[in-house]
């Protein structure tokens, strides 16, 4: 995986799309009077605000480790994806709210076919610019550029509603639809907003990872375990793209500290090349002492608070 540092590229290159169509948006506006096209101009407003915040949160959690952070400062990824969602439902909330202003007060609309085409030509370069993000966010596992790409793809669809909306305005005269498509794009942008601050959420509160990674991460522990030896209080955690893992590696009680390191290193090894950006702490226990066997622990996690019977 290429190092965070090197990943901003996408997020600097929705900062410029941003500017860009904000000025765009912006002119279309100013040429229709469109409460939708308005919405969306400020829409991009939030888009510029957040691609920033997006830029430096990648250039923080990049930095190396140190005695202050000993776990890296990945972290700042989900406090940005959070606050990117915060403006984003606030920018769906205001949409909707001045669409409902606009639906009781409505007001004639002009230039109808020049402002669509400026709004058409700024969605084009938001989605183009919301696909590279989404694809390596998605590839590089990073909320961060995740939530930028989602939130220009929020975008993308509140002007495509618009220009519905101007176009149904332009065919039948009725600037209620302009209206009532801010209302209905508005209350969709606030929904993904949600999302990216409930994801977020649950990034900040040390979230387990996926329930199909933590399947794969207890295949790889079963596959790799010497004979008599077993494992339990398996736990883990997101922090940005890395995944941090640990357990107890329970081994015959009998063995030099040396040889429980080797086999600890050894199942620390597979696990690593197996699975990307992936941080393990394994500790090393006899496996027929009771005390290596912690009944409220293992209960807690939903694990066999007792050792396994042994096979005949």
């Amino acid at each position: 995986m290429e190092p965070l540092a090197r990943l901003r590229w996408p997020v600097a290159l929705s900062i410029v799309a941003a500017a860009v169509t904000i000025g765009m948006k912006g002119s279309a506006y100013a040429l229709t009077g469109s409460v939708g096209l308005l919405t969306d101009a400020l829409e991009s407003v939030v888009n510029l605000l957040a691609a920033v915040t997006a830029y430096f949160a990648l250039w923080y959690a990049s930095r190396p480790a140190d005695p202050s952070h000993t776990y890296g400062h990945e972290k700042i990824e989900f406090f940005s994806s959070g606050l990117e969602g915060v403006l984003i439902v606030l920018a769906g909330v205001g949409a909707a709210v001045y669409g409902v202003q606009r639906l009781i007060f409505p007001e004639p609309l002009n230039a109808l076919a020049l402002g669509s085409t400026l709004a058409l030509a700024a969605s084009v370069v938001n989605f183009a610019v919301a696909r590279v993000l989404l694809h390596y966010g998605r590839l590089h596992k990073s909320i961060v550029m995740e939530a930028d790409g989602q939130h220009l793809m929020a975008d993308v669809w509140t002007s495509a509603g618009v220009l519905v909306g101007l176009a149904l305005v332009y065919l039948t005269g009725f600037t209620f639809f302009d209206s009532a498509l801010a209302i209905v794009m508005g209350g969709h942008i606030t929904w993904i907003g949600l999302g990216l601050i409930r994801r977020s959420f649950d990034g900040l509160m040390d979230h387990a990872i996926p329930e199909d990674e933590r399947a794969r991460v207890r295949e790889l522990i079963r596959a790799n375990l010497p004979e008599g030896a077993t494992f339990h209080l398996l736990r883990t955690r997101l922090s940005g793209a890395r995944r941090f893992i640990e357990f107890h590696l329970l081994v015959n009680g009998d063995l030099s500290v040396r040889e429980g390191h080797h086999l600890a290193t050894e199942l620390e090894a597979a696990l690593v090349g197996a699975i990307a950006e992936l941080a393990i702490t394994i500790h090393v226990e006899p496996v027929d002492e009771q005390a290596s066997w912690e009944p409220e622990y293992l209960q807690r996690l939903g694990e066999e608070p007792a050792p396994p019977a042994q096979d005949p």
